[in-house]
């Protein structure tokens, strides 16, 4: 299932801020395609977080510019609908100014957390669903009641239906957590190189400080109905 809107809109001012890191997403990832396989691992060893080297005190700027690279196609279009879908009721509640500052925060959060429990890893950590993650969990707190349009696909065929985003983040979080406890003690390998914890920790992040916006998004709504 994929997320191509919802039901709650806030704001009248467009969401510069969530565009803006769509595009600058958009635009590391053709760059990403010019380079060959062997650039490519090299670009994701240079820029990518690799906890190893966190440890040590090494490449540190890797905790920001990792959240702009993506593994491929079904990675970058899935964030960036992700992110498209919840991050504009997070700009509007939170502002343009903090709502930046809260998304990388929310990156970096993930990124402590990937680390954490990949001490002593050697294996690059890149994409943008930590942060989106934190945009998640700020939006399940804020907009409980809100439906989320998606988009499902049965066989051949296609159509759109709408979920509770309670429901669908909430079931989305657990599936999150039970994975990351899976993969404990696991490899890169058996685990499908998939960062569960750099999820929970961006989802967990966001719920935190979701909470202290939680009344104006809800005065929002008023002011708006």
């Amino acid at each position: 299932m994929i997320p191509v809107g919802d039901s709650d809109v806030r704001g009248a001012s467009v969401p510069i801020v969530s565009w803006a890191f769509i595009a600058l997403n958009a635009l590391v990832f053709v760059y990403q395609l010019t380079l060959g396989e062997s650039g490519l691992q090299q670009f994701f060893m240079q820029f990518g977080v690799v906890p190893s080297e966190i440890q040590e005190g090494d490449n540190l700027l890797s905790l920001l510019t990792s959240m702009f690279m993506h593994g491929g196609w079904a990675h970058i279009l899935g964030n960036m609908a992700f992110l498209f879908v919840f991050g504009d009721n997070i700009e509007a509640v939170m502002g343009k100014v903090l709502y930046t500052v809260f998304y990388l925060a929310g990156g970096l959060a993930a990124s402590f957390a990937h680390i954490l429990f990949n001490l002593g890893s050697d294996i690059p950590s890149i994409g943008a669903s930590g942060a989106i993650a934190a945009v998640m969990g700020a939006y399940v707190v804020m907009f409980p009641g809100s439906r989320v349009r998606m988009l499902i696909f049965l066989g051949f065929r296609a159509g759109i239906t709408q979920v509770s985003a309670l429901v669908f983040l909430g079931i989305w979080f657990v599936t999150q957590l039970l994975s990351g406890v899976a993969s404990l003690g696991a490899t890169s390998a058996q685990t499908s190189g998939v960062a569960f914890w750099a999820h929970i920790g961006g989802f967990v992040f966001g719920l935190i400080v979701g909470v202290l916006f939680r009344s104006r998004a809800q005065q929002m709504g008023l002011e708006h109905a």
